[in-house]
């Protein structure tokens, strides 16, 4: 049974940085990609970030892709999210996500031609509180 596992939110200056882990068990191998999604209240649910541990192909949410960084430890089955510059409307609970049937990133343009990655993974952390204050 595959279990996700964030690590990393808190409460923090706008300006400053975090970085969210999260631990990864129950995968028999390292075909799958990780994502992160973020969701504030009153807002839709966001798709953030993903890498492939297959290929270490990567996907950064056009919103966030000046600031944030997704990286990958195989070793130690995690992933990490380094946010950098924060902003209070990042302001919001982060989720990871995963699946083993999903090895690669699942993005796909929306209406506006704009990358964005889909929501659709089978196993997902409890996440992680993540409070910018301005």
């Amino acid at each position: 049974e595959v279990h996700l596992v964030e690590s990393g939110g808190g409460l923090v200056q706008a300006g400053e940085s975090l970085r969210l882990s999260c631990r990864a068990s129950g995968f028999l191998n390292n075909n799958y990609a990780v994502a992160w999604f973020r969701w504030a209240p009153g807002k839709e649910r966001e798709g953030i970030s993903c890498i492939s541990n297959r290929d270490g192909e990567t996907f950064v949410d056009e919103s966030v892709k000046t600031r944030f960084t997704i990286s990958t430890d195989i070793a130690r089955n995690t992933v990490n999210l380094q946010m950098n510059s924060l902003k209070s409307e990042d302001t919001a609970i982060y989720y990871c996500a995963a699946d083993p049937q999903i090895p690669f990133c699942p993005a796909t343009r929306d209406g506006s031609n704009v990358e964005r990655l889909n929501p659709v993974f089978r196993s997902w952390g409890l996440g992680t509180q993540v409070t910018v204050s301005s």
